[in-house]
């Protein structure tokens, strides 16, 4: 078992992401290669959250929110609110570009924002597939009631219900509400799985300390994915799936098993070669670093 301290990033006006995938313990869990929290948090009056428009390849973003409306529009013309319970799946494929912003009618108070985003790395055979998009309100997702506990089953199978979301290769995403002293075991069997917990704390099976919010509890293969809340009640994510099927390449916005399709969906970026977001001008510039020589995932 593992434990993993996301780093924090501030990214202004208190903007405060924390992110869990990739670490430098742990590069990915099951498909999942990238784990981002944000928030929870107040925006002044008057601002928002305007991530611009910028590409993607060979992943599919997952976006799922506890508080807040965040307004996603892409190169493929859809232009859908992500309202808290709701599932947001974007397939980049061989390109997608996309914005993410508050909306205009929630800027005057100051929208609060709290949620997860995902990226999936695509099996092999689907990385240059078209893109595509697909959302979910959250009346499509079960949800499970165990002693103590309330599960919605955001992606997969998990607790005998089945999400509607159509998912690109096996893999779970289990979002959990624990009342204090409340146990849950998690019921699906891959060879990789992890619970983030955002609230309260936890204690796994077999470890010797609770595991506080904003932190990864990592199982190891065969080892008992049972969580129990403290004090407090406490609110996870169980998140996993089979092992990456090869090793993937991270640089910036692209994910892909060949370094050279990141090489040149860099040079399609900063040669403006994508296709754009209509309605949007705004775009975020490809970052001046260089790919870095190292290992893949």
């Amino acid at each position: 078992m593992q434990v993993i301290t996301p780093r924090p990033s501030d990214l202004g006006d208190g903007f405060l992401v924390h992110r869990a995938l990739p670490s430098a313990q742990r590069r990915a869990v099951g498909p999942f290669v990238f784990l981002d929290q944000f928030g929870p948090v107040q925006l002044a009056p008057g601002t928002g959250m305007d991530v611009r428009p910028h590409p993607h390849i060979g992943l599919a973003t997952v976006s799922y929110l506890f508080e807040g409306t965040i307004l996603h529009r892409d190169s493929l013309g859809s232009v859908v609110p992500i309202r808290p319970g709701e599932v947001n799946w974007m397939t980049a494929g061989r390109g997608i570009v996309h914005s993410e912003r508050s909306p205009d009618e929630l800027r005057a108070d100051g929208p609060r924002l709290w949620g997860l985003q995902f990226w999936v790395a695509l099996p092999l055979e689907l990385e240059q597939c078209p893109p595509a998009f697909a959302h979910h309100g959250a009346d499509a997702i079960p949800r499970v009631t165990r002693p103590g506990a309330r599960a919605s089953v955001v992606l997969g199978e998990a607790f005998g219900a089945a999400s509607p979301v159509a998912l690109t290769s096996p893999m779970f995403l289990v979002d959990v509400h624990l009342d204090a002293g409340a146990s849950i075991e998690l019921e699906a069997d891959y060879a990789e799985r992890a619970a983030y917990v955002l609230e309260g704390e936890v204690r796994a099976d077999g470890a010797e300390a609770a595991t506080s919010r904003e932190h990864l509890i990592v199982f190891d293969a065969g080892e008992s994915a049972r969580l129990t809340a403290g004090a407090e009640p406490a609110h996870v994510v169980f998140l996993g799936g089979p092992p990456l099927d090869a090793p993937r390449f991270i640089w910036w916005n692209f994910v892909s098993s060949d370094r050279d399709l990141i090489l040149e969906a860099q040079a399609a970026w900063s040669e403006q070669r994508f296709p754009q977001v209509p309605g949007e001008t705004e775009f975020i510039p490809l970052p001046s670093r260089p790919m870095p020589p190292g290992s893949a995932l």
